[in-house]
């Protein structure tokens, strides 16, 4: 059940590979096909909370659980026994612990979770160390006996404590700690010892708060790696750094070398005397993974009154899983499983892992060579670690030393260099490589390696074995086994512990079975019978009673008989295989029922091998059955009652088989298989030829195929048949006697007829081939000297039918062809499919009618008959469900094309069990229900075609990819098997009463159950009655019949069934008589009448109530089906469309991004554009071979600037001038804030400002960004003396634009390359969706909308069409558009052209009013031109209705052709400019004087509520949700190759202006982070998608985008959303969404804070390149020209603002300015009018 090997001896074993049996079944595991097996969970635990750390006491067998604020004890079957509450707690991580004494802190505490960091046993003081993340990772001492009680307390009143002792493990939840308790000796005292390794969190790592404080309590206090006392005997001194001075003790890495130190700790453990330490050090580029030895001095006392220093021994060296290219470089896991260090490795930036081994004499080869090297002087391969404060500091040298003793190449010396680094890394080949491995644990068994490997998605693997532990949750880098048994493992996720047995050998039932199993732990245990452990095996002193899996399965004891005849009275028996000395056991031969004998050893070579076994009496002997001549009888050999081996021999009797073979006696006594002997005299067949009377015959004298010749006299006789043929088989006996005559070969006669049967002409000339004279005249089949003239020439053959018609393209399908005239013989025919040749079947050939055949080679020289079949491959796309009940039954639908081809079609699962198909529902469709499994597990369903395994094109090997539900290939299919549901009654009660003749409701509660059944999967059955039920959830079940029961009496069982599963939940008892009740009632009355009538009318209108409510509930319930079950449907819909979509993409030009030009002007100026795009109201064409194309817009900034006629010069050199003073920061601020200062500079001016010096400066950002910053300090300082919420609500001021702008141009590379996509699926997702319903042309509402004032609120019944489509002139073959019978003629021309342009940008498409829709309707009718109004319009409620395809009555797959008008035709607007008054589509709009209007020829229509509609909202919104999520998850996730330094950069201004000014409210930052970008840029965005995209943003659209935009702004809101029935339904449709949206934006601005800061430098660089990047895409001469127009209208203004900033005058920025105005002003400016 697990990897296994036999392991080589240890000596032999090659350096550094480990044995090549290891390294193939490890590599095995990749083709994982079983689950669970071997491996079984006998006891879990779950934890509310995440877990951190557990350990084992071997000595009690408890288990302790370290999690988030708490502390498990269980026990050792994982019962909890104690729980002790550890957080969350009050505290700072810039504060010291709250044990320090007189420790004041400045900065606030708040509510903290503690995480446990290092959980340690010290079993010889009975304490429990257990550290967390709080209070500067602060440890306690607690009891093993109980953990909720204090062992000791710590610190000690009134003693020294100083940090270094409170300091101990990391303080933050994701830095790592690891540790191990160990003793040493120092004189006569044996000394407890606490080995920590600690990730620093101080300042300068990524833990340390940031922004908040410069103070760090980690660096003094806290070393990398330190020895710590731990004798509870002396709690002054717990956790003190053993050796004076303390830093002895310690390994602290310098403070300027711990950012390129970053050590993350995986594991601490001890070997042997020695301490090893896995970690990994971050380095530039991927994770460098570390070992890192300590001499522990636990073995002996130390010669020398000073203990060793930590830094003395130490050593490190790198690890390395693989090469070249292939190196896995961050350690996940390790093990020590002497002589191997086991490890698994991961691939930085990938979820690829890998299994590496490295033997520990290597490790101490290596070190004993780097401290030789060392000594001798500077080297290559070791350095020492100059980078540790405790170090000795200087580079290798040479100490003189020759021979360096063992103790000091172990552990180093005073006198040499420490700590050492070895340069050059241990390097492994990977044993194993696999996505996702978190963890390993390895067991020596029976001299096999047993390999197990924890996953990240929480899977165990073994070899060819497989357990899922728990779905999602990673399995802990740490497992470790049961220390008092080894076949428990130990693990943990993220919420659980588990107990894992890992040797279940039970299940196999025979000894092959048990040694074939490749499972190491278990063997064959002979004297029991059973496959055991080698532990439980009862063995009782006998020697080789048990076999292990090395001996294998040929060692199974079996057994071979000496022949056995009736004469003897022993039965000789040889025993092979592996046999345990029987001698001197209780030993018999066991012949069943009850017959047994005392058995005989006989010695063979020094070991029991043979036994013999007398025969019990011929009267205790079992009789031979009637009409058999033998009898098999079971013999089994038992040592002391139990069967070691069994067998079976024969007993036979020859007498019968003569008696059973009459007429062929002789011939069959000769040829038993066992020896009998022939009578002649006698003619008889005996068993012992000693009592024969005659010549006896025996088969070694006798050939059966020969006979001696014999004179018969000769008969005539008549034989007739009307059959096609008959056979008559002749017999001879002698004359009044029952003995007949052998005859060796059979005689027989054969009668035919060759009119006898159906004939045609080639079956009555085939008969030749049975040496039938038949012939074929006169149309009948006559014999030949009947027929005169004989014409052996045959009609052509004739085809009937073929089967099946379609098969795979590798062949092996089996054709039948029927028909007539089909040849004379097999050879006559040959069969092809197409070009391809079939081997015919000969034994399948019948003459004429019909023959079968497979694909063969091609051959050549005869006529052939050619067959109309199909060859294609299947394809296989899905199996639902993917789970199941363990019960069976599931009915597994699997989905895809050509399914039926092939002649045997079958699904297995497991390889085993066939899943019987029903029937092949269609080609695309296949059912067939689950066999039952015997327990939980994950399972292989396989497509099996024409008996072959089909494996698709890919042809890939089976196989179970670690990724869940990942890896199945074209014919395997992953299914798991889950615990049966569990179902009970609401209030759990098992005896239901009712009476007859009344409604019966049942509701049945379904338990917690992974299974995702359909309703149709479910059954409830009350006795034989089948009961309605409907769904109020996935837990609710109602059951209700409003009929008569079949039995009014006795009690009737309540059956829940799914699938094979059946389970009885409850009785229900049927009512006593009516007699009964009519006395009962009847004697009420009496005592009790105005009490009884009251109790009737109070329990009658309770019942009436209670039925109306559960009505009511029902109706609810069957509305939220429908809802969810329309939902279903469209987003399965739209996601096909939209993946088709995607691949078109894929296809195609991509998706149409504008131009960063374009952009920008579109988002700076999106007034200027609004109105330049109504302009396009007739596009110009430009001629093209793919179709009409209209000419790009051209915005003013993006052309050339030409000055005026007029203009002189001069005016190029003031323009010049202007820019350059533009380019002065005293100058711009001055200018900006006296224009602010005027009461007639609008907000629209004020934008339009920023975005002309956002293009003016768009060269210089950084420059421009500097200038922002001015400006928005002053902002800032303006908004916190009133209210600093506000500040960025709204765009009111010249600097919030600019901040616009500013986010615009550092955020389109982000946008175009991350949110880009899913915003464009979800823009198309919603026109999808919108178009799968009814639009009204005129007044734009729909069927599926987001916004209600824009839902279609009646039942429009539409009908989609596929019609085809041609565009002349577009050299496109005719394309399918699927439409809507509703739909306007304007609205068919809209969908077409988004089919033909859909690869084009929206700005190069024709409009729906310049092309032409031209119909074809087929059968000599002419063709015509649809238009939305013409003289087949017909009038409504005394309105125009516009024409729809059902208006014209346009049929599915209708030919259709469009082309270009000649020129506009202005006879009809777009059809939302109508007049509402006198046309109409689909509805009129309606409002309260229309109502009251009404006609009465109309007042037959159902009236139906309007809000009822509402429901379509939700639809909408369901559809939609995951192009949604996938959005809002873009715009709030930080992708690590792509981090938005612009956001990070403004945030951090933010946060250091909020500082600067003391705004400590966290609410006042995050409202002015989410005005800063998500609604002053990502909304909008959302809003604009014609600003990114090239496309047509509809009204319609432009309304669903606002809600969605309005859900973001409330997810960004701090303000919790009141909301009621009076609410807006905008609002209220994502209500339920938006605490989930609020989390995501929180953490999103935590991973910013998070970010590294970026520094000036490292932004302007940025900016430079944005700035290069789209260098000259503007005509910033152009803008500076618009910039002057307002210098010139303030000219008075900013002179005066000029002249009272002392800057400026110093500067003499006024004469520059009048300078300007003078060149251009007063010399070439001609006044002219303001674009």
């Amino acid at each position: 059940a697990f990897v296994t090997a036999a392991r080589v001896p240890r000596a032999a074993v090659a350096c550094p590979s480990l044995p090549a049996a290891l390294l193939l079944l490890l590599l095995a595991a990749a083709s994982l096909t079983r689950a669970a097996g071997a491996l079984r969970v006998r006891q879990a635990f779950s934890s509310p909370s995440e877990t951190n750390n557990f350990a084992v006491d071997a000595t009690s067998r408890r288990v302790y659980v370290g999690a988030v604020n708490a502390l498990y004890q269980l026990s050792g079957a994982l019962a909890p026994e104690a729980e002790q509450r550890t957080g969350p707690v009050s505290d700072s991580a810039l504060c010291h612990a709250p044990q320090l004494p007189h420790a004041p802190c400045e900065h606030a505490r708040a509510l903290a979770d503690n995480h446990n960091k290092l959980l340690a046993l010290d079993g010889a003081q009975g304490v429990l160390v257990a550290c967390g993340s709080v209070h500067q990772g602060f440890c306690e001492l607690r009891s093993l006996e109980n953990v909720t009680r204090v062992a000791v307390s710590f610190p000690p009143q009134d003693a020294a404590v100083f940090p270094s002792m409170l300091n101990v493990a990391a303080n933050h939840a994701n830095a790592s700690t690891a540790g191990l308790v160990f003793r040493v000796r120092g004189g006569h005292r044996v000394s407890a010892r606490l080995l920590v390794a600690a990730t620093y969190t101080g300042a300068g790592s990524d833990f340390f708060p940031r922004n908040l404080s410069r103070e760090d309590l980690r660096f003094e206090n806290t070393p990398e790696i330190a020895i710590r006392a731990l004798d509870a005997s002396d709690p002054t001194r717990l956790f003190t750094y053993d050796i004076n001075p303390s830093e002895d003790n310690v390994l602290k890495i310098k403070q300027e070398a711990k950012a390129r130190n970053k050590l993350s700790f995986v594991r601490a453990f001890a070997e042997n005397t020695y301490a090893y330490v896995a970690m990994n050090r971050a380095k530039e580029s991927e994770p460098n993974s570390v070992l890192a030895r300590i001499c522990l001095d636990a073995e002996v006392p130390s010669k020398t009154a000073e203990a060793r220093k930590l830094t003395e021994s130490y050593v490190q060296m790198g690890l390395q899983c693989g090469a070249g290219g292939n190196v896995y470089g961050r350690l996940v896991s390790v093990f020590a499983a002497e002589p191997y260090l086991f490890a698994v490795f991961a691939r930085a930036g990938s979820r690829r892992t890998a299994l590496c081994a490295f033997r520990f004499a290597d490790v101490e080869k290596r070190i004993h060579e780097a401290r030789r090297n060392c000594s001798s002087g500077p080297n290559g391969d070791v350095r020492v670690l100059d980078s540790v404060i405790q170090g000795s500091g200087a580079e290798c040298e040479a100490k003189g030393v020759r021979h360096l003793q063992p103790e000091q190449l172990n552990c180093g010396a005073a006198h040499l260099q420490h700590p050492l680094a070895l340069q050059k890394p241990l390097r492994a080949t990977p044993l194993y490589e696999a996505p996702g491995l978190s963890s390993v644990a390895v067991e020596d068994v029976h001299n096999h390696t047993v390999v197990f490997l924890g996953t990240s998605n929480g899977w165990l693997l073994a070899n060819q074995w497989s357990l899922r532990l728990a779905a999602g949750e990673s399995v802990h880098h740490v497992m470790t086994f049961d220390p008092n048994d080894r076949n428990y493992l130990y693990l943990m996720t993220t919420h659980h512990i588990f107990r894992v047995q890992v040797a279940v050998c039970d299940q196999y039932t025979s000894c092959s079975d048990c040694l074939s199993a490749s499972d190491a732990y278990c063997g064959w245990c002979t004297l029991e019978s059973r496959c055991s452990i080698q532990e439980e095996c009862s063995t009782g002193g006998v020697a080789r009673s048990w076999i292990s899996i090395r001996e294998g399965p040929q060692q199974c004891p079996s057994m071979t008989f000496t022949p056995a005849e009736l004469s003897r009275t022993n039965v000789g028996i040889l025993v092979d295989g592996s046999v345990p000395d029987l001698d001197g056991l209780d030993l018999e031969c066991d012949y069943g029922v009850g017959i047994a004998t005392v058995a005989t050893v006989h010695l063979d070579d020094g070991t029991a091998k043979i036994q013999t076994c007398p025969l019990p009496p011929a009267s205790k002997r079992p009789e031979i059955p009637f009409g058999k001549d033998h009898i098999v009888v079971p013999v089994a050999i038992k040592v002391n009652g139990t069967s070691v081996v069994s067998g079976n021999f024969i007993i036979y009797d020859c007498e019968r088989t003569g008696e059973i073979h009459r007429k062929t006696a002789c011939t069959s006594c000769l040829s038993t298989k066992w020896r009998c002997y022939w009578d002649q005299q006698q003619n008889s067949c005996v068993s012992d030829k000693d009592k024969a009377q005659g010549l006896v015959l025996e088969v070694s004298i006798v050939n059966l195929n020969t006979s001696q010749s014999r004179l018969f006299h000769t008969f005539m006789f008549m034989l007739h048949t009307t059959q096609r043929s008959e056979l008559f088989y002749l017999t001879l006996k002698k004359s009044g006697e029952e003995k007949y005559i052998d005859s060796p070969r059979p005689v027989t006669v054969e009668v035919y007829s060759c009119s006898g049967g159906d004939s045609d002409c080639s079956q009555c000339w085939g008969r030749e081939q049975q040496e039938h004279l038949c012939a074929w005249c006169e149309n009948s089949c006559r014999p030949r000297d009947q027929c005169q003239p004989i014409r052996a020439h045959c009609p052509d053959p004739t085809v009937h039918k073929v089967r099946p018609l379609s098969g795979p393209l590798r062949g092996g399908t089996l054709l039948t062809v029927q028909g007539r005239n089909l040849g004379r013989k097999a050879e006559d025919v040959e069969v092809y499919i197409g070009d391809v040749p079939c081997n015919l079947v000969p034994e399948s050939y019948t003459v004429s009618v019909e023959f079968k055949s497979e694909k063969r080679e091609k051959s050549k020289g005869k006529t052939h008959c050619a067959l109309s079949s199909t060859l294609q491959d299947p394809r296989l796309d899905n199996l639902i469900p993917k789970e199941g009940p363990i019960a069976g039954g599931t009915r597994l639908t699997i989905m895809g094309t050509s399914l039926e081809a092939g002649s045997a079609v079958k699904v297995k699962v497991n390889g085993t069990q066939d899943c019987g198909i029903d029937k092949i529902q269609s080609p695309n469709l296949l059912e067939c229900p689950s066999p039952a499994a015997s327990q939980s597990q994950q399972v292989t369903a396989q497509f099996y075609l024409n008996g072959i395994l089909f494996r698709g094109e890919s042809h890939a090997s089976t196989g179970l990819d670690l990724e869940e539900e990942e890896g199945t290939h074209a014919g395997l299919f992953l299914f798991e098997y889950v615990e049966d549901p569990q179902f009970y009654t609401a209030s759990k009660e098992k005896l239901i009463k009712h009476h007859p003749g009344e409604p019966l409701l049942l509701v049945i509660n379904k338990g917690p159950s992974q299974l995702d059944l359909t309703e149709e999967e479910y059954s409830v059955m009350i006795g034989s009655d089948l009961c309605d039920i409907t769904f109020n959830n996935e837990q609710m079940i109602y059951c209700t019949i409003n009929r008569t029961l079949s039995s009014r009496t006795g009690e009737l069982p309540v059956t829940v069934r799914v699938g094979n599963f059946h389970k009885q939940i409850a009785v229900v008892q049927m009512g006593g008589s009516e007699l009964a009740i009519i006395v009962t009632v009847a004697v009420c009355c009496v005592l009790l009448l105005l009490c009884t009538v009251a109790l009737v009318v109070y329990c009658t209108k309770s019942r009436r109530a209670e039925r109306y409510w559960q009505k009511t509930l029902l109706q609810m319930e069957e509305m939220e089906s429908q809802i969810r079950e329309e939902i279903r449907k469209g987003f399965a819909e739209l996601q096909t469309d939209m993946t088709d979509l995607t691949k078109e993409l894929n296809r195609s030009q991509g998706i149409p991004f504008l131009e960063y030009k374009q952009f920008v002007t579109r988002t700076f100026f999106p007034k200027m554009c609004s109105d330049y795009e109504r302009s396009l109201v007739q596009p110009v064409y430009e001629n093209d071979p793919q179709g009409p194309r209209a000419l790009p817009e051209t915005h003013p900034l993006l052309q050339d600037w030409q000055p005026s006629n007029t203009a002189r010069p001069n005016m190029e050199e003031g323009i010049t001038l202007f820019s350059t003073l533009l380019n002065n920061k005293h100058f711009l601020i001055t200018f900006v804030h006296a224009l602010e200062q005027q009461k007639d500079f609008a907000v629209r001016d004020r934008c339009n400002l920023a975005s002309l010096l956002t293009i003016a400066l768009h060269g210089k950002l950084e420059y421009y960004t500097s200038i922002m910053k001015e400006l928005l300090v002053d902002l800032i300082d303006a908004s916190a003396s009133k209210n600093p919420k506000l500040m960025l609500r709204r765009t009111e001021s010249v600097v919030e634009k600019m901040l616009t702008n500013w986010m615009s141009i550092c955020m389109y590379s982000y946008l175009k390359e991350t949110v880009g996509e899913p915003f464009f699926l979800l823009l198309c997702a919603i026109k999808q969706q919108i178009n799968k319903g009814s639009i009204d042309a005129i007044t734009g509402k729909a069927r599926y909308t987001l916004n209600e004032e824009w839902l279609l609120r009646e039942n429009i019944e539409a009908k989609p069409l596929n019609i085809n489509v041609s565009f002349q002139g577009f050299g496109m073959d005719s394309v399918s558009v699927r439409v809507m019978n509703t739909d306007t003629i304007c609205q068919v021309k809209e969908k077409i052209l988004e089919a033909f342009y859909k690869n084009l940008p929206f700005s190069q498409w024709p409009r729906e009013e310049d092309v032409d829709l031209e119909w074809f309707p087929g059968g000599g009718c002419s063709s015509r031109i649809l238009q939305d109004l013409d003289n087949t319009s017909v009038m409504e409620d005394g309105r125009k209705k516009l024409n729809t395809v059902f208006h014209y009555k346009i049929p599915e797959g209708a030919s259709l052709a469009m082309s270009m008008k000649d020129k506009r035709e202005n006879t009809l607007g777009r059809a939302k400019d109508l007049d509402t008054e006198k046309y109409v589509h689909l509805v009129p709009l309606h409002d309260e004087l229309a109502e009251t209007k009404k006609s009465h020829r109309h007042s037959h229509r159902k009236k139906v509520l309007p809000e009822i509609y509402l429901t379509r909202l939700l639809s909408t919104k369901g559809t939609l949700q995951k192009f949604l999520d996938d959005l809002f998850q873009a715009i709030l996730s930080i992708p690590l190759e792509r981090p938005p330094l612009a956001v990070k950069y403004f945030f951090d201004f933010l946060e250091e202006q909020a500082d600067k000014r003391g705004i400590t409210d966290p609410d006042t930052l995050h409202i002015w982070k989410t005005n800063s970008l998500p609604l002053r840029f990502w909304v909008n965005i959302l809003k604009n998608p014609q600003f990114v995209f090239d496309i047509d943003k509809t009204d319609h659209m432009d309304a669903c985008l606002s809600v969605i935009a309005q859900a973001f702004i409330d997810a960004c809101s701090i303000s919790d959303l009141q909301l009621g029935k009076d609410s807006p339904t905008n609002k209220l449709l994502y209500a339920k969404e938006i605490p989930e949206y609020k989390k995501r934006v929180q953490c999103y601005y935590k991973q910013i804070q998070e970010m590294a800061p970026l520094s000036e430098q490292e932004m302007n660089a940025h900016l430079a390149e944005e700035s290069r990047k789209y260098r000259n895409e503007f005509n910033t001469n152009l803008a500076l020209t618009e910039i002057y127009k307002y210098a010139k209208r303030y000219r008075t203004q900013v002179v005066n603002a000029l002249d009272s900033n002392p800057t400026a005058r110093r500067t003499q920025l006024q004469h520059k300015f009048e300078q300007v105005i003078a060149l251009v002003e007063d010399n070439i400016y001609e006044c002219c009018s303001e674009a």
